[in-house]
């Protein structure tokens, strides 16, 4: 082949056409499989990511062992940069202090030694500064290594050889956990507890068909380096074990600290994981200076070793529980971890795998570890054997042996025709030592024979029963476990969980002292709050004004008010103006129109449901936890057009409903015949040949309808049964005695 031509025969200027979106998407489907295989998702044996695994590797060639000295991470990623991974020095460095930081690693697999950054969010020091060595996990993720235990491939300069997966004594998945973004796909793992992954590997050993449930039995959730409080309902956190998807709430740990005479402080000990405190605690501090949350008075971070960060509240009057829950909805002293355990299988291919499939797979790699370490062991005995059963053949024909070799002219070839010898154990007769021909070689000898053919008969066993490797990983986990063993103070249980379930607290009202008021509304529209129960008759209002509505209600509560234009304005009792004076013109909190009035105005209760109607007798239901209105604009609800508008809002206190109209006709038909709507015309009420609707309420058919007359006085409609039909009908002449305003309760309206 020429200089001039390419390996598929093509001359190396040649020019190839191709299509540009094939050219695109073969270039970017072998990038996105770069990217996803090579760089993104762990592997599930191992848990490890190229990166991290040659890390490792190259700092086992190091000899960076626990018990020896550490070494500058510049040799580290110097090493790992120009044998494994090509890459910049820097996303190595970056790799190699997260494998060391105790608040991101559950279980460190480096033991740095310098700055390595801290959970503020300040960096690492330089590579030249910082020194680190293995501890004893990321030993055991590559113990037996050396053994033929996993496969290597070669290096990206082919100079060298790499493990394609490290044997992973250790079950570094789910106890440090891994997050990772590829093309198209994602992995988010977080860190859980050694002790409670081994007993769950234990008992899958046992029952290899153990549901999910059984094993959660085991491995409770996370257990997160920064420790906190999971607040998950057990059945969210089942689900998420069952599909690989999820997530989990993860709350700071705090603590009241009496300060006497009343006074407290709140002192966060924990924070959720992966949350930097410097930047909560600046996000705290910007709550208080914008006053999102006014009962709070300030924020120190008093943290040494450990964290203690301090909350002062503005009065302690307000309860540390709601204090917290607030911040909590506010802040990351609340933040969700998610679960998504897509990894790379034993085939190289992502998935999503469930909580049994995991910890499976973890079993299976230990398998296959275990029966290639027990292969070549038992290749090397073999090898072994082969010479020592040579050398017993020589001591027994010693003689011979040393006649052979005495005057033969090819001993080597004499000897393997005498004694039917192989090559090897005739080199090793031919280099054996004359020191060793003693009776006390040939003891020792004999020995080491027996122990090693006890040992080949112990290894063959194993290969050939299923049980017996079970029952040697087995030992192995247990070790393991005792290690991690909760009992430590490595291996304990830093996250813990909560039963208690999660406060729904309205922040708007939280923190208002709750005290009884009395809202007033004139027919001019001036509205005020009146404390407690206020005497009705004494309360005064400008010349040519009077009362229109007058409610009871709490400081905490919300109040309703209801125009003419159809639409719902939310007022918040606690900012209502007080009840010296004439109060406030409620059109200065609201944009309600100057050509529309209030035609209702209550206390809001999101069980209940309304009934509103336009003049001209259409209307419909609308639950009344959907007219909140969360602008000065209201939200329309009742639609209304030219001369049209809203006339009344009442709520549905019975099955029947009654309505009267300008003509004085009143009808009575089932509530079940009118629709619930969110927004609307509505449909017809009632049919009128001239005028339009005058009033509509509602009762129970057991109480019968009532009305009051003009003196407050209340009467009964006798025979309203025959007022009842369907709705949109004419209905019949009121009563004799009935309002002549044409309302079932005049002294309620304008």
């Amino acid at each position: 082949m020429s200089d001039t031509e390419t390996q598929n025969g093509l001359p190396s200027n040649a020019i190839i056409e191709e299509h540009i979106d094939d050219a695109l998407s073969s270039r970017y489907l072998a990038y996105a499989l770069s990217t996803i295989t090579m760089r993104a998702l762990p592997d599930v044996r191992d848990g490890l990511k190229p990166v991290h695994r040659r890390i490792l590797y190259a700092m086992r060639q190091l000899k960076l062992n626990p018990e020896g000295a550490h070494k500058k991470c510049a040799r580290i990623v110097g090493d790992v940069m120009g044998q494994y991974h090509p890459h910049g020095d820097q996303s190595i460095y970056d790799a190699l202090v997260k494998l060391s930081q105790s608040f991101s690693a559950r279980y460190p697999l480096v033991d740095g030694q310098g700055n390595f950054g801290n959970i503020d969010g300040d960096s690492a020091a330089a590579m030249r500064y910082t020194e680190a060595k293995m501890t004893a996990a990321g030993v055991a993720l590559l113990a037996g290594i050396d053994e033929d235990a996993v496969d290597f491939i070669p290096t990206y300069n082919e100079e060298d050889e790499e493990p394609q997966v490290l044997p992973a004594g250790f079950p570094n998945l789910l106890a440090n956990g891994s997050t990772g973004i590829a093309v198209g796909m994602a992995t988010s793992i977080p860190p859980h507890n050694v002790h409670e992954i081994c007993d769950a590997a234990l008992h899958l050993i046992k029952k290899p068909n153990a549901r999910i449930e059984t094993l959660m039995g085991y491995v409770k959730g996370p257990d997160l380096p920064t420790g906190g409080i999971i607040i998950e309902p057990q059945d969210s956190m089942l689900d998420a074990y069952k599909t690989g998807k999820g997530g989990f709430k993860v709350r700071a740990r705090w603590n009241v600290e009496d300060l006497g005479r009343g006074q407290y402080q709140v002192i966060v000990t924990e924070i959720p994981y992966q949350v930097q405190k410097s930047r909560l605690i600046e996000k705290l501090a910007e709550l208080i200076e914008t006053k999102k949350v006014p009962w709070l008075a300030d924020v120190r971070d008093e943290s040494a070793e450990d964290i203690r960060i301090v909350l002062e509240p503005k009065s302690k009057n307000i309860e540390a529980e709601l204090l917290m829950e607030s911040l909590f909805k506010l802040s990351q002293l609340e933040s969700r971890v998610s679960l998504n355990m897509n990894v790379l299988d034993a085939t190289r291919t992502p998935r999503v795998m469930n909580l049994r499939e995991v910890i499976q797979a973890f079993l299976d790699h230990r398998r296959v570890v275990l029966q290639r370490r027990s292969q070549q062991r038992l290749g090397k005995i073999e090898d072994r054997m082969e010479v020592l059963e040579g050398y017993r053949i020589a001591y027994l024909n010693i003689d011979e042996v040393i006649r052979i070799i005495r005057f033969e002219d090819e001993p080597k070839a004499e000897l393997i025709k005498a004694f039917k010898l192989t090559e090897r154990q005739a080199d090793a007769i031919l280099n054996m030592r004359l020191r060793a021909l003693n009776k006390l070689q040939e003891i020792e000898i004999q020995a080491e024979y027996d122990k090693l053919a006890a040992e080949a008969k112990a290894i063959k066993g194993l290969l050939k029963s299923e049980n017996k490797q079970w029952a040697a990983i087995s030992d192995e986990i247990k070790i393991t476990r005792e290690t991690y063993s909760n009992k430590t103070a490595l291996g304990a249980r830093r996250t813990t969980f909560t039963d208690e379930p999660d406060v729904e607290i309205d922040l708007a009202t939280a923190f208002i002292q709750k005290e009884p008021i009395t809202v007033v509304l004139s027919a001019k529209g001036w509205i005020r709050a009146m404390k407690g129960k206020a005497d009705v008759s004494a309360l005064k209002f400008k010349e040519g004004d009077s009362a229109a509505f007058i409610v009871s209600a709490e400081t905490t509560d919300k109040i309703i008010l209801f125009g003419s234009n159809g639409k719902f304005y939310t007022l918040s009792a606690d900012k209502l103006p007080g009840g010296r004076g004439n109060g406030e013109p409620v059109r200065l909190m609201i944009d309600l129109q100057d050509d529309h009035i209030p035609v209702g105005l209550f206390v809001h209760d999101e069980n209940r449901e309304l009934v509103v109607a336009s003049s001209e007798g259409y209307g419909f239901r609308v639950p009344e936890k959907d007219v909140i209105a969360s602008t000065r604009g209201g939200k329309q609800v009742l639609n209304v057009k030219a001369e049209n508008e809203a006339v009344r809002c009442v709520e549905v206190n019975g099955e029947k409903i009654a309505c009267i109209g300008e003509n004085r006709k009143i009808l009575i038909f089932d509530l079940e015949e009118l629709p619930v709507m969110g927004r609307g015309k509505g449909v017809r009420l009632q049919k009128y040949k001239d005028g339009g609707l005058s009033d509509v309420t509602t009762f129970k058919a057991e109480d019968g309808l009532t009305f009051k007359d003009s003196a407050g006085r209340t009467n009964g409609v006798k025979d309203w049964h025959l007022h009842e039909g369907k709705r949109a009908g004419a209905g019949r002449m009121a009563p004799r005695g009935f309002s002549r305003v044409n309302s079932f309760d005049p002294g309620k309206y304008l």
